[in-house]
């Protein structure tokens, strides 16, 4: 299968706001690399998902300078992933130097709309709204697949690549299936954790999920990093939200696992950083604390680890379990490092919890359907998180040069929302509040290695980099394409535990102003 045809998908799904017709060409795509091997399928799912399989090339932005484009196409999908699997292993003197020469290399061989697809893959940056569950669902159709079983192997598996291959690389509907049930829960390999929808207080959270007077768990939120944690026996492994492991620099979670009573564990939950009351530190520190491999950090900055829900323990799934019988499990397994909770179905007992967990100094709580399964991988509304003040996790599209005290420094933001549509983003605001000397230093240098473009009073950045905004309100508004605009909004900090892909999405800010 030529690139080409990887591509041209990709500016079709781009070209259009209509989830039907993104899916028909993403169905298309998906088709055509089955018919050319299993091999295509897996590199073409990851290029129509908008990364490269191989996580770590080497390239940046700015090793990216486009050559003049071929005028015929002739990259194969194969050989393309090839080239970048042999960028990825180099190492040592002369290695930048190889990477660079095979990246012009690849580049010169490509079509323009192939170098637009290439650079998005090397950077993160592919804009054409095709997200992961849209995807999910054009291996559904070109499968023959119900759509919610291919989620489920999704969920499971961790990943859309390896669902795609086992569905598109059976030669019936049955047979797909048939590969698709081999996907379990499996000790030692993650799977997508499940979200939380936003409510703007607790009383409504509550009544979404309090129907016939039936009870909730309303969970602490704690401050901290999502953390899922695998135990076999002695070997301990703890993953991150986006699945990326981080065991080597997280002993002091290892260690505590290991001294729980189970031998086979996966847990769900937060790690953090408190201080000498057992409050927690600010979450810059945790979320520096854990991505960090140096001892002396570590031993300063000791991570505790806290457990809100149960999936496997000792040979059973729990996974299709009620919550409430999970927590049971739970609490006989991890009892030194449960979430704090409450189960009710009265608003004001789940009021007066999340009064207690704000002055504790913990995020928030998050309300859950006390009868339901755990949905690996969604954002179900079983889940719903409360915050004590209205926050939004956007995007920093561009930012302005200071001025007075703070020239010299980039400080005025420009905020976007995501928008699933289009995958680009939509602004909603500036704001230069909330900013310490610390922060602006910081963000000085970051937005530098975005920069995109300077025209001597604002810098536009690749959007890449998310922070917390909180706000007052929202009000509708004509001067920004978003068409609502935030009150009094300040930065609370920077999320570099987060993708721009996990950013708030335009129609979620939408649906707060009803």
């Amino acid at each position: 299968m030529l690139l080409v045809e990887v591509a041209a998908a990709s500016t079709a799904v781009a070209a259009t706001r209509s989830r039907l017709a993104k899916r028909a060409v993403l169905t298309g795509a998906l088709r055509a690399a089955a018919a050319d091997g299993p091999e295509t399928v897996a590199v073409v799912s990851r290029y129509l998902g908008g990364e490269l399989r191989q996580r770590r090339t080497g390239l940046g932005w700015r090793s990216l300078t486009l050559p003049p484009a071929a005028a015929e196409p002739s990259l194969d999908v194969l050989d393309v992933d090839r080239t970048f699997a042999g960028m990825a292993a180099l190492s040592g003197p002369g290695s930048a130097g190889a990477r660079q020469q095979a990246a012009d290399a690849l580049l010169r061989a490509a079509t323009p709309d192939e170098q637009r697809l290439l650079v998005g893959l090397v950077t993160g940056e592919v804009r054409q709204g095709a997200l992961d569950a849209l995807l999910l669902d054009a291996v559904a159709e070109a499968s023959g697949v119900e759509a919610e079983m291919v989620r489920r192997a999704a969920m499971l598996a961790g990943e859309t690549e390896a669902v795609a291959v086992a569905a598109l690389g059976a030669p019936s509907p049955d047979d797909a299936r048939l590969a698709l049930g081999g996907f379990a829960l499996t000790v030692g390999r993650p799977v997508r954790p499940m979200l939380a929808q936003s409510a703007p207080d607790v009383p409504s959270a509550v009544a979404r999920l309090t129907e016939g007077g039936a009870e909730v768990v309303v969970d602490t939120k704690l401050d901290g990093i999502r953390i899922q944690v695998h135990r076999d026996g002695d070997d301990v492994r703890v993953w991150t939200r986006s699945l990326d492991e981080i065991t080597a620099r997280v002993p002091e979670v290892v260690a505590a696992v290991r001294a729980l009573p189970a031998r086979v564990l996966v847990l769900d939950g937060e790690a953090l950083t408190l201080d000498a009351e057992g409050r927690p530190r600010p979450f810059q520190e945790t979320a520096s604390r854990s991505a960090t491999r140096d001892t002396d950090v570590a031993a300063a900055t000791a991570l505790t680890p806290f457990f809100f829900d149960v999936l496997h323990v000792d040979g059973r799934d729990l996974l299709d379990a009620p919550l409430h019988e999970r927590l049971k499990v739970l609490d006989a397994v991890a009892a030194p490092h449960v979430v704090r909770r409450v189960v009710t179905s009265d608003s004001d007992v789940a009021a007066a919890h999340f009064a207690d967990v704000v002055a504790a100094g913990q995020e928030g709580v998050v309300v859950k359907a006390a009868d339901a399964p755990y949905e690996a991988g969604r954002r179900g509304a079983a889940w719903v998180k409360v915050k004590p003040r209205h926050t939004l996790d956007l995007v920093v599209l561009a930012v302005e040069r200071g001025s007075g005290r703070r020239a010299g420094v980039l400080s005025n933001i420009h905020l976007g929302a995501r928008d699933p549509a289009t995958g680009g983003f939509v602004m909603l605001g500036k704001t230069f509040k909330g900013m310490t000397d610390e922060m602006l230093a910081w963000q000085t240098r970051r937005f530098r290695e975005l920069e995109v473009a300077d025209d001597g009073w604002t810098v536009t950045l690749r959007p890449e980099q998310v922070v917390e905004i909180a706000f007052d309100g929202l009000q509708r508004s004509t001067r920004y394409p978003g068409g609502v605009a935030l009150r009094f909004a300040r930065v609370l900090r920077y999320r570099d535990d987060k993708t721009a892909a996990e950013a708030d999405t335009v129609d979620a800010v939408r649906a707060m102003l009803t």
